[in-house]
C-alpha cells in the first residue's frame, strides 16, 4: 500500500544489481576484445627470437621451422624504424616485413588494393601497404606513391595496398601515441637495410597442448646448425594473453564485490523496510492469527512479499544494466554476449539475500500475541 516506499526499497536492490551487471559486461566486453586484438596483431602461438648474432634467424631457421610436422605456420618479421615523406611533412613509421602469407597468421584485412605476392618477395619489389589511418590522415590510396628511408637512401614505393589490422580499437583509443604502420616485403627490407636476419618468427601450432616442450623443440631443432639452443628465445604469447585475463577477470571480481556490498546493503534495507511494516500491520496480524492463521501461513506471507520485492529489484536491474551495457557496446563498437548463466546466478543470489533478510521480520510477525495485537492502534 505504501508505493513510495515499496519503490526505494526496489530502487535499492535494482541499483546493486545493475552495478554488477555493469561491470560484468564491460569486464567480457574488454576481455573479447583484447583477446581480439591480440589474436589479430598475431599476438598467440610461439614468438622464436634471438639474443646473440651467433644466433641468427635466416631462411635456413625459417626453412626448418616449417619443417616441423606440429608447425602449422610460421611467419617471418622483419620491424624497423623509419621515416616517410610526405608532401607536407615527414614522420617516424613502424615498417613491417613480411612474406606473401603473412596475412594467413596476422589479421591484415584487406581495405582496398591487395596483398604481397610471391614475385613481390622474389624480386624485391619497391611496393607497400599501408595502415587505414596512414592513408586517411595522409589522402593516400592505392597507386600512389610515397618516399621512405630505407636503409640510408630515400626511396619511392607504390602502394598497392590499404589495410585495418586487428579491430583497430587499440589505434583508435591510443591515437598519435602509436606510430603508423607501412608494411613491405620482407627481402626488400633486407637488401635495403643490409641485413638478412629477421626480428622474429611468429610459429602458429597444430596442437596447442605442451606449448613449453614444443618451444623447447623447435629451439634444439634450428639451434643444431646455429649458435646453439641458448641463443635463441621463446615466449609463448597464447601463455601472455591467458595472463591478461587473469588480470581483467580479478578487476572484473574486485568490482563485482563492490556491486555484492550494494545488494547487501539493499538486503538490510529490505529487512528494514519489513520491520516497519510488521509494526504498521500488528493489528492486522492479530485479526489473522484469531481467526485461525498459523505461524506458517503468516511467515510465509512476509517472506514472499520479500522475495518479491527482492525479485522485482532484481529484474528492474538486469534491464538496466543490460541497457548501459548495449549503449556502451554500440558507442565503443564492442561485442556484447548475453551470458544466461551470469544472469540466473544474480536472480538466485538476489532473491535469497531478500528471503533471509526477510526471514527475521516474518518470524516477529509470527510471534505476535493475537490479543496484544488486536489492542494495537
Amino acid at each position: 500500500m505504501n508505493r513510495g516506499r515499496a519503490f526505494l526499497t526496489l530502487f535499492s536492490i535494482a541499483i546493486g544489481v545493475c552495478a554488477v551487471i555493469i561491470t560484468s559486461n564491460i569486464a567480457g566486453m574488454g576481455n573479447t576484445a583484447l583477446n581480439g586484438e591480440l589474436e589479430g596483431l598475431g599476438i598467440s602461438g610461439l614468438a622464436i627470437s634471438t639474443n646473440s648474432q651467433s644466433s641468427p634467424l635466416t631462411e635456413r631457421e625459417l626453412s626448418e621451422i616449417r619443417s616441423i610436422s606440429n608447425v602449422s605456420a610460421a611467419v617471418p618479421i622483419m620491424m624497423k624504424t623509419s621515416e616517410v615523406f610526405t608532401d607536407s611533412d615527414n614522420n617516424t613509421i613502424c615498417m613491417w616485413g613480411l612474406d606473401s602469407d603473412a596475412y594467413k597468421s596476422i589479421s591484415l584485412r584487406l581495405v582496398s588494393g591487395r596483398f604481397f605476392k610471391t614475385s613481390d618477395i622474389l624480386s624485391n619489389s619497391r611496393v607497400c601497404i599501408i595502415d587505414e589511418k596512414m592513408a586517411e590522415k595522409n589522402h593516400m590510396r592505392v597507386g600512389k606513391e610515397l618516399d621512405l628511408q630505407i636503409g640510408e637512401a630515400s626511396e619511392r614505393f607504390r602502394i598497392i595496398g590499404i589495410i585495418r589490422t586487428g579491430s583497430g580499437i587499440i589505434q583508435s583509443v591510443m591515437g598519435s601515441y602509436i606510430p603508423d604502420f607501412v608494411y613491405l616485403p620482407y627481402s626488400t627490407v633486407q637488401e635495403g637495410f643490409s641485413d638478412k636476419n629477421f626480428t622474429q618468427i611468429i610459429v602458429k601450432l597444430r596442437d596447442e597442448n605442451n606449448r613449453k616442450q614444443q618451444g623447447e623443440k623447435i629451439v634444439s631443432i634450428i639451434g643444431q646448425n646455429g649458435g646453439g639452443r641458448d641463443g635463441y628465445i621463446v615466449n609463448d604469447l597464447t601463455g601472455q594473453k591467458d595472463s591478461i585475463d587473469n588480470i581483467i577477470l580479478i578487476f572484473s571480481l574486485v568490482l563485482s564485490a563492490v556491486g555484492g556490498i550494494s545488494m547487501l546493503v539493499a538486503g538490510i534495507n529490505t529487512m528494514n523496510i519489513m520491520l516497519v511494516t510488521v509494526k504498521e500491520r500488528t493489528r492486522e496480524i492479530g485479526i489473522k492469527r484469531s481467526l485461525g492463521a498459523d505461524t506458517v501461513s503468516i511467515v510465509t506471507e512476509y517472506l514472499m512479499i520479500s522475495a518479491f520485492i527482492s525479485l522485482m529489484g532484481c529484474i528492474t536491474g538486469i534491464a538496466a544494466g543490460y541497457a548501459v551495457s548495449f549503449g556502451i557496446s554500440f558507442l565503443f563498437g564492442l561485442t556484447l554476449d548475453v551470458n544466461i548463466g551470469i544472469i540466473a546466478i544474480i536472480i538466485g543470489v538476489t532473491v535469497f539475500f531478500g528471503t533471509v533478510f526477510g526471514i527475521y521480520p516474518a518470524v516477529k510477525a509470527a510471534r505476535l500475541d493475537p490479543v496484544d495485537a488486536l489492542r494495537y492502534y
